[in-house]
Parts: C-alpha cells; sequence; structure tokens
C-alpha cells in the first residue's frame, strides 16, 4: 500500500462505527477479516409493506446511497437481478427481493437525489433498470480505482488494500435465483456494501490528491446519461469457436441452432448453456449432420440426451440445409470503421504509422499518469482518428473527432496534442 492509501484508509475509515478501532489492527499489517455486517444481517424484503419500510428508511437517510445486485448468470435465462443490496447512512443495510418486489421504481425514485455507489457500475445498471432503479448520479469504486492507478481494482482487492478489511467472497458466482436464500449467501452480499461509501470516501481523497478527480466525475457523469445498450445485431455470430466456421451453410447451422436453444432456455428460464453447448452447435456445424442418427455420434449430443431433444436440434440443422443459397448468412459482419490494425500495414501504410506513432505517445502518457491505456482514450477511439484524420488537422478538428467518438473533456485535452503531433508526422 502507498502512503497515499494508507493516509486515505486512516483517514476515511476506522471512525465509521463498523470498523474496529485502530488499536484492533493487527500488528502484522495483514488485513482485517470482515466477517458480520455492523448491525446484523438485515430480513430479505420481499413483501410491499416491508418494500415501504424500506423506502421511507432510504429517504429519510443520508449522503450517499452504497447499490450492489446479485444476478443469476450461468444458472438463468438473462441478466435480471434476483436480489438488490443497499446501504445508507441513518437507513443501514437493505436487501430487497425483485422477485417478491419486481417494480422497484418507488424505491429509485426515492433515491433520486443521491449520488449511487457502485462497483463497476455498467454491470449493475442494466439489470437495475430494468426493475424501475436508475441513479441520476453515481461513483464508480472500480472505475475510481482504474484511474487512480491501482494494479487490482475488484471489490475485494480494493477494500483491502485501501482499507485493509479482507472481504469473504466465495460466494459471487452462485445461484442467487434460489429461494431462500441461504443466511450464508445473504451475510457475504451485505457486506458487499458494508464498506462502499468507506471505500468512495477514500478513493475520492486518492483521485483528488492526484488530481483526477474532475477526470472521474466526468467519467461518471458520462455512464450515469448512457442510454440502454442497444440489442446486439446477430448475437449467434458469438458463439465461442465460430471462428472454425468457414462456409455459409455451416454459419446457418450456428445461426438455426442458436436460434432454436435461445428459444428453449427463454421458455424455460436457464441458462442458454445449460440447453446445449457452444462446442456442440460448433461441432453440429462443421458436420452438418444429415440425421438423428449422426447427430448423436458429434460431441455434446451423447446418449444422456433424449430422442425429443435430438429430434428438435436436427429439425434446425434440417432447415438451414434447405435455405436457398440467397438467405444463407454471410461470411462476416458489415465492419463500422476501420479495418483491423493487422490489414493496415497493406491497405494504408501512412494510417498504419499514423496509429503506431499515436499508440507509442497515448502508451508513454498513461503510464506517466498511472492509468490504463484504455481509460486514457479507447483504442477504437485512436483507430477512427488515424484511420480518417480530420482534414486540415488542427486542435479544434482533433478535438472534435475526439468527441464524436464519446471521448470526455479531460480525454480530449490530454490526447488531442497526441494525436495532432501522429497525424502531422505522417501528413
Amino acid at each position: 500500500m502507498t502512503d497515499a492509501q494508507e493516509t486515505a484508509a486512516d483517514t476515511a475509515l476506522r471512525t465509521t462505527g463498523g470498523a474496529p478501532p485502530d488499536d484492533d489492527v493487527p500488528a502484522n499489517g495483514l488485513p482485517i477479516p470482515l466477517l458480520e455486517p455492523r448491525e446484523g444481517i438485515p430480513p430479505v424484503v420481499a413483501t410491499d409493506d416491508a418494500l415501504r419500510e424500506v423506502i421511507a428508511a432510504f429517504a429519510a437517510g443520508r449522503g450517499p446511497v452504497a447499490v450492489d445486485a446479485e444476478r443469476a448468470s450461468g444458472y438463468r435465462y438473462g441478466q435480471r437481478a434476483y436480489l438488490v443490496q443497499l446501504r445508507r447512512e441513518g437507513a443501514g443495510t437493505a436487501l430487497v427481493d425483485p422477485v417478491g418486489c419486481p417494480d422497484l421504481s418507488g424505491l429509485g425514485e426515492a433515491l433520486a437525489g443521491a449520488e449511487w455507489i457502485l462497483h463497476a457500475a455498467t454491470q449493475d445498471l442494466p439489470c437495475l433498470r430494468d426493475i424501475g432503479m436508475v441513479p441520476t448520479r453515481l461513483f464508480d469504486t472500480e472505475l475510481a480505482g482504474r484511474l487512480a492507478g491501482f494494479p487490482r481494482v475488484g471489490l475485494g482487492a480494493m477494500v483491502e488494500s485501501v482499507l485493509g478489511y479482507a472481504l469473504e467472497k466465495g460466494h459471487s458466482a452462485v445461484d442467487w435465483s434460489t429461494r431462500p436464500l441461504p443466511e450464508p449467501w445473504l451475510r457475504y452480499a451485505a457486506l458487499d456494501v458494508e464498506l462502499l461509501v468507506d471505500l468512495r470516501d477514500a478513493l475520492e481523497k486518492e483521485l483528488d490528491r492526484q488530481g483526477k478527480l474532475e477526470w472521474a466525475h466526468e467519467e461518471f457523469d458520462a455512464i450515469a446519461a448512457a442510454p440502454p445498450t442497444p440489442p446486439r445485431k446477430d448475437p449467434w455470430r458469438r458463439t465461442s469457436g465460430m471462428h472454425k466456421v468457414r462456409r455459409r451453410r455451416q454459419m446457418a447451422v450456428v445461426r438455426e441452432l442458436w436460434t432454436a436453444r435461445d428459444r428453449i432456455a427463454q421458455k424455460r428460464d436457464v441458462s442458454p448453456g445449460k440447453v446445449l453447448s457452444d462446442a456442440a452447435i460448433v461441432e453440429a456445424a462443421l458436420a452438418v449432420p444429415s440425421n438423428v442418427a449422426a447427430l448423436t455420434a458429434l460431441p455434446g449430443f451423447g446418449h444422456r440426451m433424449g430422442r425429443r431433444q435430438l429430434e428438435q436440434w436436427q429439425a434446425a440443422v434440417d432447415r438451414a440445409k434447405a435455405l436457398p443459397d440467397v438467405e444463407l448468412p454471410q461470411p462476416g459482419q458489415p465492419i463500422a470503421g476501420p479495418p483491423p490494425p493487422r490489414a493496415w500495414a497493406d491497405k494504408d501504410p501512412v494510417a498504419a504509422a499514423r496509429l503506431s506513432a499515436a499508440r507509442t505517445a497515448i502508451s508513454a502518457l498513461a503510464e506517466e499518469l498511472n492509468l490504463p491505456q484504455e481509460n486514457l482514450i479507447t483504442p477504437d477511439t485512436v483507430r477512427r482518428v488515424c484511420w480518417e484524420p480530420p482534414a486540415p488537422a488542427t486542435p479544434e478538428t482533433v478535438a472534435e473527432a475526439l468527441t464524436g467518438c464519446g471521448a470526455r473533456r479531460w480525454q480530449v485535452e490530454l490526447v488531442t496534442p497526441l494525436l495532432l503531433t501522429a497525424l502531422s508526422a505522417t501528413a
């Protein structure tokens, strides 16, 4: 831990009431295990009456509110929230069950004016939005850690390095759709928001010390203002192992099997991978089996699969085989933007030189600022500006191009001179 981190931890933590006093800190410097929420494990809120009490308590609370959500990725279809955890001064901790209380818009409205603290906000915001919880202001402790230069930015690592406490993370990948939720899981969930406010305060001081606090606020505002991500076009193309599939007819098999699997998974509310693996889909696409017997011989379609299941997968294969050539998928998706960088040297050597110069300069600045390159400026933005630079390349036109790609003001101010030099040197 750096001196600045130790100072931040000392000043922001030991006075919160839930942390042990300084004289309880182990002399060996090892993190203190955080084993119980400071007010104990709260009851799960699963009724309208209990939810109204929580809404009133959190509306009357003070300061920012820590928010987290647990999903059942790998177990259930989609990314819905199965538990929402909140903590606020004056209100304590609440564990809300979105299955029993599927509409949390009243809670979201009660917290509309507060700053929400989330760790890796972009992961939780979609499922929170689906149940009516949308922040207007937020503080992302993971992103704050990246901007501050921490090498490990998971919640457990951040709490340990900044605050000196060890979180137990053994239940992060369990099936949160389980009901009733076991007590150890609820303890884990409550502890996930136990120190988020303290972590936020310490990181704010560290970012301010480094002169990066305004950068962080711009990033947080951009996340809060971002619209929902539109549905992905042709999601079947992201099937693992898809690179092995070369022919259009084989791609049609992947598409038909993926679509059939997705429909079944949604109906059964299970993860698609539990219905049929990506590996099995690719095996069927490569083989294009002629009948159920041939399909059964392929990996992933063994004896454990019932006849009816095998017939439905073979039907999907047969649909792909029956498609006229004009309806077969094309080998690749239309590329929006520049080609892959590996092709630049052949397609446009001058653009390749611009990109190389820009990357070198950005890498050096990111190292100097002690933050990841992708947080200084996204690689896609650099590629777009270097592939089709503004003409003429001036500070104003380069800044405009960066802004058009979604760069924040602080990024534009830092990166514009670097790109202008790279574009000018290869003009």
